[in-house]
């Protein structure tokens, strides 16, 4: 209904706009009542078509660049289905050429304006306790522990972890804690839960179907997640094969189209920023020359199957420290436990000194890693990808397969999400999952994600 209202009220505003407020001849005269009633009966157009291209399904809230796109394809789609009408019919229902133009500008923007205005909204009510939904989750492990702190902020998400059952209290977790099912729901009807996640193992079979048929005889949500963290990270489906259901593990979905689209991107970008920012980088590298030393320094890191090249960066540290990694430049000065401290706080250390003056001006405004934009020019890296971490770093990493089996990045996921503030773990679980869940729409999101940080004096410390 509010896409509907507003679509209407932008064919009512470009009405206004062209016929009462333009004193040019109009082509055909439709008299404004008449106008309205011709629209009030073709809007409808348009929530069919996006109704087909899934505008109205429960997963679009989680996606709002996907929305917006959605938004604006399916409004040219409709005034090209309306233009196509116009032409078929002998009536009119355009009183001048303008108005679709008017019209397509405003729905769109009315519609997104709207959109807000209802998730603003519902997030307001949320906040109240209202349209709040009450979980009870089953298991035990990281799965649970990730829910806890993802799921259970009800004013963002609409959903209040009411209660837990599980061998052990999560430690982060004060609310009700039960140690056996008969327990959680016993008191399920006091505690108002309204959807039962299950995140135990698949193999315990009974205790699912026991979970599932207390969900299905007092008429809640049930769903049910994977407890191993591999699968987790990959883009899956649900799928029937053979006749039965099953969880299909996708690999990454930057192969064949995808991957050539990305490169096309890169070599794009790169080439029209390295022109733009010429005169940056010419300013920086002197400054550098200046201060002594060499001005890029080069590493070399990891990227698609293993591949080893040399990363390039402006020199941030001092020339005793430059090449070295933290442990080897610690030691050096005398003072290996900073390196503990450092990665104890993910890779970083306030007021560091192996960083020089102007070392912390770059990394300050991330102007540090403008030569990466030659390794995406090359191929060596992409512009959004996994960070491209030293070969020691995964020497250990149990995915570490999954994770270099896409280019690295200038930017990515974990980056904009708290590069300094998350652990190691959790950034290459964050790289994990752009991995197996690419898109080219993901990709345009980080960017602007990027930028905003940047700009917004968030870049590297």
């Amino acid at each position: 209904m509010g896409d509907f209202f507003a679509l209407l009220s932008a064919f009512v505003l470009a009405y206004i706009f062209r016929v009462s407020l333009d004193p040019r001849p109009l082509i055909n005269q439709v008299g404004a009542v008449e106008y309205l009633k011709i629209w009030f009966l073709l809007t409808p157009i348009w929530l069919i078509i996006f109704a087909l291209l899934g505008l109205y399904s429960k997963r679009i809230y989680d996606y709002r660049w996907r929305e917006i796109v959605g938004l604006l394809v399916g409004s040219t789609l409709g005034i090209m289905v309306v233009i196509t009408y116009d032409f078929a019919v002998k009536a009119a229902i355009f009183p001048a050429r303008l108005i679709p133009v008017y019209a397509l500008g405003l729905g769109f923007l009315l519609l997104v304006l709207e959109r807000t205005l209802l998730r603003a909204i519902r997030m307001t009510l949320w906040r109240y306790g209202t349209g709040v939904n009450n979980v009870l989750i089953i298991g035990d492990g990281s799965v649970v522990d990730n829910l806890i702190k993802t799921m259970n902020h009800p004013a963002k998400t609409g959903y209040k972890i009411v209660s837990v059952v599980s061998a052990i209290a999560p430690a982060k977790y004060r609310g009700k804690h039960f140690s056996s099912t008969e327990q959680a729901f016993s008191e399920a009807t006091n505690l108002g839960v309204q959807t039962i996640i299950y995140t135990g193992g698949s193999s315990d079979t009974k205790s699912v179907d026991k979970a599932l048929a207390f969900a299905q005889s007092n008429h809640l949500a049930f769903k049910f997640v994977p407890a191993h963290d591999g699968i987790l990270s990959n883009n899956i489906e649900v799928e029937l094969f053979q006749g039965l259901p099953v969880v299909s593990v996708h690999q990454t979905a930057l192969t064949g189209w995808g991957r050539i689209i990305k490169r096309l991107f890169d070599i794009a970008s790169s080439f029209v920023a390295i022109i733009i920012l010429s005169p940056l980088f010419i300013v920086i590298y002197v400054a550098e020359l200046v201060s002594g030393g060499s001005a890029v320094f080069k590493q070399k890191r990891l990227s698609r199957f293993e591949t080893t090249f040399y990363i390039y960066k402006f020199r941030t540290l001092k020339i005793a420290y430059n090449g070295l990694l933290p442990e080897e430049g610690f030691a050096k000065m005398g003072k290996p436990g900073l390196a503990v401290t450092y990665r104890a706080n993910g890779d970083y250390l306030k007021n560091d000194p192996r960083i020089s003056k102007l070392g912390r001006f770059l990394r300050k405004t991330s102007l540090d890693e403008l030569p990466q934009l030659f390794n995406i020019l090359k191929g060596d890296i992409s512009l959004v990808g996994p960070r491209a971490l030293v070969p020691r770093e995964l020497e250990n990493y149990a995915f570490k397969s999954l994770l270099l089996s896409v280019k690295s990045g200038l930017t990515g996921l974990a980056q904009t999400s708290g590069r300094k503030e998350i652990s190691f773990e959790e950034r290459r679980a964050l790289d994990l999952y752009y991995v197996q869940n690419w898109s080219f729409w993901l990709d345009i999101k980080i960017i602007f994600r990027t930028i905003i940080e940047v700009f917004g004096g968030r870049g590297a410390k």
